[in-house]
């Protein structure tokens, strides 16, 4: 279970914001990762264009199938350096917020956008 967060984070200027690129993706594959620790979906997303179709895995077996993510739209920084988790490279983090049992929803934009759009 995910930890809810309480307390304000320390104030940033708008520059340091401005580096996290964070995208629009389109989830085309999901899997079970039962090697993961805690439970987790492999999942492959698709930001089109430059970034194209990147690997995640997201503890999110709470609220979705394998089956349910695909095709689904999903929110992901995608500057971070690839992760090791477990034997698979993470190489962007699905973002989520967590309900009230601390288990997390994924973000996602209200109405379909195009593959790739950057947060602003």
């Amino acid at each position: 279970m995910h930890k809810l967060q309480t307390e304000r984070k320390d104030e940033i200027v708008y520059a340091e914001f401005e580096k996290v690129d964070i995208r629009v993706g389109t989830v085309v594959e999901a899997e079970p990762y039962p090697e993961a620790r805690k439970p987790s979906i492999k999942l492959k997303i698709d930001f089109g264009g430059e970034i194209g179709i990147k690997r995640s895995s997201a503890q999110i077996t709470k609220h979705y199938t394998p089956e349910a993510l695909v095709g689904r739209q999903v929110l992901a920084v995608v500057n971070f350096p690839p992760r090791q988790i477990g034997k698979f490279i993470s190489e962007v983090l699905t973002l989520g917020v967590p309900d009230a049992e601390g288990e997390v929803v994924l973000m996602k934009p209200d109405l379909a956008v195009p593959n790739g759009g950057g947060l602003f």
